[in-house]
């Protein structure tokens, strides 16, 4: 029964415990490399930049020094800050530069796919800064570089996810440049557990480490970069990197009966999931079953009405037509609470689709608490791979519209829109918790599992994630729109919600379309508890 399984996986699912720090990431190799950096006496700030260049080495389908990052940071005694680290459109791409060309829409793979710079480099650079001048960290870029420079050059195994991901997208990307040289060594995939090594981004990310990171934008390897940019035929140049720099963001936040949840704001869809959580805040009741039709139903139906505000507004802030924080009002949510029916699933189009990304948490034995986000957009992004540097180019600008009525359209130096945000919790009994996802539509739905089974229904993380979750719409390897259910969920369950009028599709037991999630909740006594999925390669580094 569901209450039976619900019982049992609170019971028996235990998290990763620890006292001095913690961390948690979908690939173990990247949570690993920042609990070296906490035992070393390092920050969460400076472990999470370790977390970062690793992951990008050891799970390069879903991310990239290439991609866009964005960061959440709190420590106590003050209010969180963000970091956007998410590049802009070339100054070369307009809506008539693909128009002249006879397209339609932005190709999501190759070279026109390439017309944002890379922003995520320029996010480890501020979050470095940031550590030496709040914080007082003093690791070296150098020393947090170390261990993703030894997986490129030495290599690491390839997993499951990886391996079937390069399968599966083959026919699309070999023909990219570059792509088959870097992926697809003696022109076949990698088997799961093959040895892979990138010496050509080994060797660049041992130069940022030398240089320093703001070569990436303003050095030799910018310059490198921007060669390789324009011998591929993109529409980045060497003056849209000089102009890119990362910026600090004030995060929203969501005035919860539980505490403040946080999140970051425009170009991400951080609204979004606050919106979901303070309507769920109005609508859940105790007694609920975190694995029933009715807690689904609702976290559902709280999608739906985020994601027309999302699908209405949510842009570039520079362009946006609403105040975000305006929408996290007691009275407007009242009022988006209002509309929720316990009793029929409301009409419902189509999401934004997928996006291939890395959640990932750090806190340190003193309370600094880091939500991370790194992404290249769909996996392997636009597929190309720079001749000199070996780094992956992102392919987010292809999220642009070429219709100029349309909510976020193409403009030189426009910020693309994100479906990605790292999300934080400061609750009134003293915890702190960071969490997210990957997977594009999935991100927010995720969070509303992990967050209320956590939060609500007082679940431990490793229960919270490891049990079935939900998606509506699409995300990685999926093209429909239907409310997707993994196989765990009971019959009844799935009858119910069909009976409400959801268009329920059943996946597997535990399937990778429902993202990567992740948690570390600190207690007031500076306990930790950590939770990772096992849907990926992922762990909790705990000491």
């Amino acid at each position: 029964m569901l209450l039976d399984y619900a019982q049992a996986a609170a019971n028996t699912l235990n998290p990763t415990r620890g006292s001095r720090g913690m961390a948690v990431a979908p690939h173990a190799l990247a949570s690993q490399s920042a609990l070296a950096v906490l035992r070393e006496g390092g920050n969460a700030i400076e472990a999470m930049i370790a977390a970062a260049a690793t992951i990008a080495v050891v799970y390069p389908h879903m991310n990239s020094i290439g991609g866009d990052g964005f960061w959440l940071i709190s420590r106590p005694g003050h209010a969180p800050v963000g970091i956007e680290a998410c590049g802009a459109a070339a100054m070369r791409a307009s809506i008539d530069t693909y128009r002249a060309l006879g397209l339609s829409a932005i190709p999501s793979r190759g070279p026109l796919a390439a017309n944002t710079v890379a922003g995520t480099v320029s996010g480890w650079d501020f979050a470095h800064r940031y550590s030496q001048n709040a914080l007082g960290g003093r690791m070296t870029v150098a020393r947090l570089l170390e261990d993703a420079i030894h997986y490129a050059k030495d290599g690491m195994p390839v997993t499951r996810s990886q391996a079937d991901c390069m399968a599966g997208k083959r026919a699309e990307l070999e023909t990219v440049p570059g792509f088959a040289q870097t992926f697809l060594p003696d022109s076949r995939v990698p088997r799961t557990g093959e040895r892979f090594v990138n010496a050509r981004l080994g060797a660049t990310l041992q130069h940022l480490a030398d240089a320093g990171l703001d070569d990436f934008y303003r050095g030799d390897l910018a310059r490198s970069i921007a060669s390789d940019l324009s011998s591929l035929e993109t529409l980045i140049t060497l003056d849209d990197l000089e102009r890119h720099r990362a910026r600090e963001r004030t995060p929203l936040a969501l005035r919860h009966t539980l505490g403040t949840v946080y999140n970051m704001p425009p170009p991400t869809q951080g609204l979004i999931s606050l919106l979901i959580l303070g309507v769920l805040d109005r609508v859940l009741t105790d007694d609920m079953d975190p694995l029933g039709p009715e807690f689904v139903h609702a976290c559902v139906e709280a999608t739906k009405l985020a994601f027309k505000v999302r699908d209405e507004n949510v842009t570039d802030p520079d362009h946006m037509r609403i105040d975000p924080v305006t929408q996290l009002d007691s009275a407007a949510l009242d009022a988006m609470a209002s509309q929720v029916s316990m009793s029929r699933a409301a009409p419902w189009g189509q999401g934004r689709g997928p996006g291939d990304t890395v959640w990932m948490g750090v806190i340190d034995g003193d309370g600094v608490a880091v939500s991370f986000i790194q992404s290249i957009y769909h996996e392997f992004g636009s597929a190309i791979v720079l001749p000199q540097s070996g780094i992956n180019w992102q392919n987010r600008g292809c999220s642009f519209s070429l219709d100029p009525s349309s909510l976020n359209p193409l403009m030189p130096g426009r910020r693309p829109f994100h479906t990605l945000n790292p999300a934080l919790a400061h609750f009134a009994d003293g915890r702190t918790m960071v969490y997210g996802n990957m997977g594009g539509d999935g991100q927010p739905q995720s969070q509303s599992a992990v967050f209320s089974r956590i939060a609500r229904f007082g679940w431990n993380p490793q229960a919270a994630i490891d049990a079935p979750r939900w998606l509506l719409g699409r995300t990685w390897g999926q093209s429909t729109d239907s409310l997707k259910l993994e196989a765990r969920f009971a019959a009844g369950t799935v009858d119910a919600l069909r009976a409400l009028g959801h268009d329920v599709e059943v996946l597997a037991a535990y399937d990778e379309a429902m993202g990567h999630a992740g948690a570390i909740v600190r207690h007031p006594d500076g306990s930790f508890e950590g939770g990772n999925d096992p849907r990926s390669d992922g762990g909790v580094a705990g000491w």
